[in-house]
Formats: C-alpha cells, sequence, structure tokens
C-alpha cells in the first residue's frame, strides 16, 4: 500500500459466505500476512516455493493466502472482488493507476497523490533491482541457492552490494561478448544467471520435443486436467443413484442461491472502501458520489393573477360553442355518409348475390346445354353417311334417267341428220363393241333396221299422244315434243327405285326413341329457344342461329330425300322444316324478330342451294323441256328473295343452269358436225320431215335459253350459246333445204333472238334476193 504499506483492514456489517469459511479456517490470517509479504520475499525462498509445489502429487488450490495446506481438506479462502474492484488494477502505490484523461497527466503536486521529490525518487532507487539474483547450483541436491561471494572481475554490479549501480556501455558489451561465446562452444556447466527450474534438466523427462527448450505446464507439473478441475469439472462424479442425485440437485441449489445472495447483497463499507480507492486513484465521478441528502423545499407561492370579466369569459364560450357545432355538423356528416355507404354495400352484397346465382344458374344450364349437343353430335356422326350415301344414289338414279332420254333424242337426231345429209360411213357410224352378261361381243344390227326400228316406235308414241289429247299435239308441233316419257319397263324401274330411296330415307330414324331427336321442333328449337331467351348476348355472339342452322341441316336433307324439284310440284315452302325455322326466327322475347334474322335464308343458302345444283347437273334439268325450264325458273327466283342475287350460293346456282345448257349445245355440234361435213343427200320424200323436226328442235332449245337469258341476263356466256346453236347447227340444217321450209324457220328463229344476237346470226344466213 502506499500510506505505510499497512494492509486495508474492512468489516461487513453482517456475515457473508466468504467470512464464514475464514472463521472456520484457523491458517486463514497466516495466510492473508503471507500474501501481504510475497512481494518482498527473495529469490531463494521463491525457489523452495517452486520446488514444493513439483513436489506435491496433488496440485493446490489457486489463490492461496500463504501457508502450506498439504494433506488438510480444508476450504481455501479466495478473494472475490467486486464489479468495481475488477475493473481497477492497483500496484503497490496508487500513483501506479493510470490518469483517466489527459488532464489529470500532470506533473503539478496533489494534495492526494505521490511527490516526485529527490527523497522518494532515492527511495524508489533502492527499491529497484537492476541485477539478476545469484545463479543456483543444479547439483545441490537440497536446491538450496548459493551466492557467489567473489565475483568474477568483468561483472558489471556486484551482486551484494545494496546500492544500485546502473552498468556502463563496455561492461554490458563484454557481458554480451561472453554470453555468445558460451553460447557457441555448448558450455552449460556455468550459467551466469538465476534458472527457474528446482531441478536439472537432465533429470527431469524429456516430453514429446526434446530438442526444444520450451516446456509445458502440463509437462512440468503434471496433467493440465488435474491442475484445472475445479473449472472444468474433470473430478466430478455422475450421481446413478437416488439419494446421489438428490443431494447433488440441493448442491447445486445451494450454490446457486449462494450466489444470488452474493449478488444482490450491498455492503455500504465495501462501497466506501471503494469510493476511497477511487479518491486515492484522483477518479472523482459525480454519478458515484453516492445519494445526496434531500432537504425539504416549500412549494413557492404563485403571484396573483386578476379576476376573470364576462366578455372575454363570453366570448372563449361562443368560440368553443362554434367549435362543438362545426364538430358536430362534422361527425354528422361523416355518420350520414357511412350510413350510405352501408346502403350501398348491402346493395352491392345483394346484386353480387344474385350475380353469383345467375352465374350458378348458368353453368347448370350450360352444362345440361352441352351434354345435349354432345349427344345430337353423336347422333349426327352416325346418322350423316346413312342420308349422304342416300343423296348419291338418288343423283344416280336421275342421271341414268337423263341419259336415257338423252340418248334416245339423239338417236332421233342422228336419224333425221341420216335422212337429209346422208348416212356416214360404217366405221364412223358404229358405236364402240357392247359386251353381254356373260362377256361376250354383242352383234352388231344393221343400221338401217334400226332407224325403220326406232322410226316406228317414234311413230307409234306420238300415235298414242295424241289419242289421249292430253299434249294437244298437232302435226304442226311435230319436233317441239321433248319425248321424255321413258319406255313402260324402264319408267316401272325408275319409279321402284324412287320408292326404295324414299323408304330408306323413312327407316333412318326407325331406331330412334327420343322425340327430340326425331322432330327438331322438340329438341333443337326448345333448346335453343332457351338459349336466345335466357341468355341473348351470349347467344348472339355466340352466333346461335348459325349453329341451330347447321344442327337442324340433317333433318332439312333427310325431309328433301327423293324430292325432284322440276317434276314434283311441292316448292320448298311446303316442307315441314320451312314453317319451323320461320316460327322460330320470329318467335322472341320482344316480340320482334330473331336477332340473327330470318333462318331460312340462312338454311336455303347452307343446305337447299348446293342439293338443287347437285340435282339440276346431276340430270333433274332437261333443257330441251320448257315445264323444267319455267319451274327452274320460278325456283331461282324464289331462291334470289330468300338470300340475295350477289350471294355466291345464288350464283352457283346459276352456273348450274347454264352448264347444261352449254352441254346440251355441245352435243348437238358434236353430232351434226360430220354429217354437214359429209353433205351427200338422197332424195328421199321423208328428208322434208327430218329437216323440219331438226330446225324445230333447235328453235325450241334456243327459246328455252331465251327464256333464261331474259331472266337472268348475259351471265356466263347464255347469249353465246345461243349464237353458237344458230351458226352452227340451225343455219347449217336450215341451209341445206332453204326452198323448202329453210328460210321460214330461219325467220321464225331470228323473231326469237334479241337484237344484238339477230345481226350475228342473219350474217351466217345466205342473202335474200
Amino acid at each position: 500500500m502506499a500510506d505505510g504499506d499497512s494492509p486495508v483492514v474492512f468489516k461487513r456489517s453482517k456475515a457473508r459466505p466468504g467470512q464464514r469459511t475464514r472463521e472456520k479456517s484457523p491458517d486463514a490470517a497466516a495466510a492473508a500476512n503471507a500474501s501481504l509479504n510475497e512481494a518482498e520475499d527473495s529469490p531463494i525462498t521463491l525457489a523452495s516455493k517452486l520446488r514444493n509445489k513439483t513436489k506435491r502429487a496433488k496440485p493446490k488450490a489457486k489463490l492461496s493466502f500463504g501457508g502450506d495446506n498439504e494433506g488438510e481438506d480444508k476450504e481455501v479462502f479466495q478473494v472475490k472482488k467486486s464489479s468495481l474492484g475488477q475493473k481497477l488494477t492497483l500496484g503497490k502505490n496508487a500513483s501506479n493507476a493510470l490518469p483517466m484523461s489527459l488532464d489529470q497527466a500532470t506533473i503539478t503536486s496533489r494534495s492526494n497523490g505521490p511527490v516526485y521529490d529527490a527523497t522518494y525518487l532515492a527511495e524508489l532507487k533502492a527499491s529497484t533491482q537492476s541485477n539478476r539474483p545469484p545463479p543456483v547450483d543444479s547439483n545441490d541436491t537440497d536446491i538450496s541457492m548459493n551466492i557467489v561471494e567473489n565475483p568474477p572481475e568483468d561483472a558489471p554490479v556486484s551482486l551484494l552490494d545494496e546500492s544500485t549501480v546502473i552498468p556502463s556501455e563496455s561492461s554490458i558489451n563484454v557481458a554480451k561478448q561472453r554470453r555468445e561465446r558460451l553460447r557457441k562452444s555448448a558450455v552449460t556447466q556455468e550459467e551466469d544467471f538465476i534458472s527457474l527450474s528446482v531441478t536439472r534438466r537432465d533429470d527431469l523427462a524429456s516430453g514429446p520435443h526434446p530438442e526444444s527448450r520450451l516446456v509445458r505446464e502440463e509437462d512440468e507439473l503434471g496433467e493440465g486436467d488435474d491442475e484445472y478441475a475445479e473449472y472444468t469439472s474433470a473430478q466430478e462424479r455422475i450421481a446413478l443413484g437416488k439419494k446421489s442425485r438428490k443431494a447433488e440437485a440441493s448442491k447445486r441449489r445451494d450454490e446457486i442461491n449462494e450466489m444470488i445472495v452474493d449478488a444482490e447483497e450491498e455492503d455500504e463499507e465495501t462501497a466506501e472502501w471503494e469510493q476511497a480507492q477511487l479518491r486515492r486513484t484522483g477518479q472523482h465521478a459525480a454519478e458515484d458520489s453516492g445519494p445526496t441528502k434531500q432537504v425539504y423545499r416549500a412549494a413557492p407561492i404563485p403571484p396573483s393573477t386578476n379576476l376573470p370579466s364576462l366578455g372575454p369569459a363570453i366570448d372563449r364560450l361562443a368560440q368553443s360553442l362554434a367549435a362543438l357545432t362545426t364538430s358536430h355538423v362534422t361527425n354528422t356528416t361523416s355518420m350520414n355518409t357511412l350510413v350510405e355507404e352501408r346502403d350501398q354495400l348491402d346493395t352491392r352484397e345483394s346484386e353480387l348475390r344474385k350475380l353469383v346465382e345467375s352465374a350458378e344458374a348458368k353453368r347448370s344450364w350450360f352444362v345440361a346445354f352441352r351434354e345435349w349437343i354432345e349427344n345430337v353430335a353423336a347422333f349426327l356422326d352416325d346418322k350423316y353417311p346413312k342420308v349422304e350415301s342416300l343423296e348419291d344414289e338418288h343423283v344416280a338414279v336421275l342421271k341414268e334417267r337423263f341419259g336415257m332420254v338423252s340418248q334416245r333424242r339423239k338417236a332421233d337426231d342422228e336419224d333425221d341428220l341420216s335422212l337429209v345429209f346422208g348416212s356416214l360411213p360404217t366405221t364412223q357410224a358404229t358405236d364402240s363393241e357392247e359386251l353381254d352378261e356373260l362377256g361376250r361381243i354383242k352383234p352388231q344390227a344393221n343400221p338401217a333396221a334400226l332407224r325403220r326400228e326406232r322410226r316406228t316406235a317414234r311413230v307409234n308414241r306420238r300415235s298414242a299422244r295424241k289419242a289421249t289429247k292430253s299434249q294437244g299435239i298437232d302435226a304442226d308441233e311435230e319436233g317441239y315434243s321433248t319425248d321424255d316419257s321413258l319406255p313402260p319397263s324402264d319408267a316401272l324401274d325408275y319409279r321402284s327405285a324412287m320408292q326404295r330411296i324414299s323408304n330408306d330415307a323413312k327407316s333412318i330414324l326407325s331406331d330412334v326413341r327420343a322425340s327430340d331427336f326425331k322432330d327438331p321442333r322438340k329438341g333443337l328449337a326448345k333448346w335453343f329457344g332457351e338459349w336466345r331467351g335466357l341468355y341473348g348476348d351470349s347467344y348472339t355472339g355466340a352466333w346461335g342461329g348459325l349453329g341451330l342452322v347447321s344442327a337442324w341441316e340433317f333433318w332439312v336433307r333427310l325431309e328433301m330425300l327423293g324430292w325432284d324439284p322440276l317434276e314434283e310440284s311441292q316448292s320448298l315452302d311446303d316442307f315441314g322444316w320451312y314453317s319451323a325455322l320461320h316460327e322460330f326466327s320470329q318467335d322472341s322475347n320482344e316480340g320482334e324478330g330473331a336477332p340473327e334474322g330470318d333462318l331460312v335464308s340462312a338454311m336455303i343458302s347452307t343446305a337447299v342451294t348446293p342439293r338443287l345444283c347437285k340435282l339440276i347437273e346431276g340430270g333433274a334439268f332437261d333443257p330441251y323441256s320448257n315445264a323444267a325450264v319455267r319451274k327452274v325458273v320460278d325456283l331461282t327466283e324464289q331462291i334470289e328473295a330468300s338470300i340475295g342475287s350477289d350471294h355466291y350460293k345464288y350464283l352457283a346456282l346459276l352456273k348450274s343452269v347454264v352448264s347444261v345448257f352449254e352441254q346440251a349445245v355441245t352435243d348437238a355440234e358434236s353430232l351434226a358436225g360430220p354429217y354437214v361435213a359429209l353433205n351427200r343427200p338422197v332424195f328421199d320424200p321423208d328428208a322434208i320431215g327430218a329437216r323440219q323436226r331438226l330446225l324445230l328442235r333447235s328453235i325450241k332449245l334456243t327459246g328455252n335459253m331465251m327464256r333464261w337469258r331474259k331472266y337472268t341476263g348475259e351471265k356466263y356466256g347464255i347469249g353465246e350459246l345461243c349464237t353458237r346453236l344458230s351458226t352452227r347447227c340451225f343455219v347449217r340444217v336450215a341451209v341445206s333445204g332453204w326452198e323448202v321450209g329453210g328460210e321460214e324457220k330461219a325467220r321464225q328463229l331470228l323473231s326469237m333472238l334479241p337484237r344484238d344476237l339477230n345481226s350475228t346470226v342473219e350474217r351466217h344466213m345466205p342473202s335474200r334476193t
């Protein structure tokens, strides 16, 4: 200590666990005195203590304050520093403490600090050792420290001199050179330093690294686990029994309670001691000075104020009232707004609920509708091929009938051309060889005999028609007759084929039991009508009407199967599908027409018109028949009124009719060309009648084309066809008998032709005289 090096004695107001431990240990006071004088021990005492520590088999406890307790199982007192004491590191003198700031680092004298005067410096120099202690003789088994009585001459300082002498530079250099020589010569007999080891190096174990001069503490003093067993729990034992575990838990609780008591306990004397130590080091903290004594002070009397007057008080009340009124109005407005928002939210909620319900109903309806449509699609996939097959068969029957009529008309024209221009050579007149059922070549009959037979048959047919008077045919009208009636056997076969097609069409739905698949008015009209009524926007956006027409087309084609539009009197508006679609188009929620328009016209353009084109091109239309031309004109007018004159389906129908006329003109040119080129007439009284029949047949075909041209105009070259027929067929036949009726028929033809065609045909006729 700085003040007379006297130990500081402090007292506690109440006993602590450390105090009880010192009271139980009789050597506690001796250990305390030994710890105070430990700094003043000589090197010999330190070596003895180190030797005794090495000889002990069991390591001693750390931080003991003197006295060997070897063999005694007593508790050793340990100093427990306070929090403030742990922060400070005090030397023997309070002056060794570092200043807290630069302001405190001054050489000026302080009242409570050391004074660096001559006396203090001399005392400090006397207590400071500058030389090493004398070396220890390693051969002494008693480990006694032999102090060299006569030091060598080169020793810088006498070891026995109590006064401190600072060695000179020459003595320091001599000592360094001597140590270097000893190190190089490896002389270890004489050591000029005090060894810290209490035994010879040779007596000690070389350890794991004998070449190293460094010695680990565990190699010298024993296992480190034994020394630090208190902290590493190396010597603790695991309690296995019930009582041992109970005792161990009780001991652990006691230790915890003791640490809690030590932490919570506050000693006034300890606090005063810590403050004294702080004052000695010059560290004065305002916050550590302790609580100051509170002095009672009376509350100050406020200054007197004037009494408020009535006017300012009324003004303040008026302002407060206005503020409250404004706040009330604002709150009322906010409340009304919230009420309106709540009502709107309630209304919106009810609307959303309705929307959800309607969406769910819509979803359910469309799910059912989709299932029904899928069933309809499967039904049509099964039935459509049968309808298409019957349609192809119907067209084939019509084509066969038209071929038979055309072939007979061609044979009649060949007979008449043979009478007018002469017979063709056999190689040109004979047809290709025909085979019978067994593959044999049919024998060819004599052409003259065949012509006589055909003429006899033709006369008989016309006589029969005259007898019936159904046609009112006179002799002058010979050649106008189309003569499209079939022989009885062929006519019976034709009627049988048409009846079979009709029966097959009825049998397509014979296996169907559901009424909505038999009658589209109960199925398609019902579902699509509900769709249009419930969800009109979706129906219009998805073109529901066209979807209905596409699905209804099957039943339309099935109903029209076997219908010959140019022979039967039944028209389009006589069918059931026509009236059903018309009713569906007019039946709407608003009482007006359907949003997609008239579905009848859509059905005519989709299904009816293509079917009519196939029938006309397949042989249903005879260009030499006046009745067929009138019928096809009426049918075309009805379709034009329904779908319009600029519709491509309508134009396709016109082209189909013109193609039939064109084929007839081409056949007439190819038939008359070889006979006109031969031009070898022979005298035959029947040639005049034959020429008249040829000219009348050409006039009839030209009249039919003019009737069609009057309706359609000059479309697809119908006027050119009339010119070709007149110039290449009619004029050549008329010139061959110009004086015997040819000129008269030519004038009749020119009267039928329009002015733009009349001049072209007249240029090919002989000039009039």
